[in-house]
């Protein structure tokens, strides 16, 4: 893939604004990704790391039929642009160490850019059949990213090679969390 990594290396403690424009420079379209696809093998999804600076990350995903679960992205905050099909986004209310509670879904569909805030939670998950790819342009690069597990009241710090889901290998868990209901759950 020819990626003008120009754009990305000129990038310092960047905003949410420069991060959105600096996406838009890149203009990357789904034939560009294509040869950096693969299988999710079981999991919400297969991403690939495109670049990655002390400064930023950029991430392709292509989606399976499955949910990913709910997680945020750490300190880091970012956008997601729909390369194909559409996006269920579900975005959730966290707390200290209460249960996030839903607050609403939206879709988004091809074409479409949409914000990640630090220590935004949400989940995400292909709509309508369709194949879901999406690019990720996040700063600084996701570390310590949190993943919940609603049915078992539980949060997981998870290490850096662990995307959003409950960590299979013990070794990816950084550190377990026990959560509370609130009475807003």
């Amino acid at each position: 893939m020819a990626l003008n990594v120009a754009v990305l290396n000129a990038l310092k403690s960047p905003d949410k604004a420069d991060l959105k424009e600096a996406l838009r420079k890149l203009d990357c379209k789904l034939e560009d990704v294509l040869p950096e696809l693969n299988e999710s093998d079981g999991k919400p999804y297969y991403r690939k790391l495109l670049f990655q600076n002390d400064e930023v990350e950029l991430l392709v995903m292509n989606w399976s039929a499955l949910e990913c679960a709910p997680h945020d992205h750490g300190e880091s905050h970012g956008w997601i642009q729909v390369l194909s099909g559409v996006s269920k986004n579900t975005v959730f209310e966290a707390r200290d160490r209460y249960l996030p509670r839903e607050l609403f879904e939206e879709l988004h569909e091809e074409g479409r850019l949409f914000f990640a805030p630090r220590k935004g939670v949400h989940k995400m998950k292909a709509e309508g059949g369709g194949e879901l790819v999406t690019l990720h342009l996040y700063a600084p690069p996701i570390t310590g990213m949190k993943v919940y597990d609603l049915e078992a009241c539980a949060a997981c710090v998870v290490s850096d090679d662990c995307g959003a889901w409950w960590p299979e290998e013990q070794r990816q868990r950084v550190k377990e969390i026990r959560l509370a209901y609130s009475e807003n759950s």
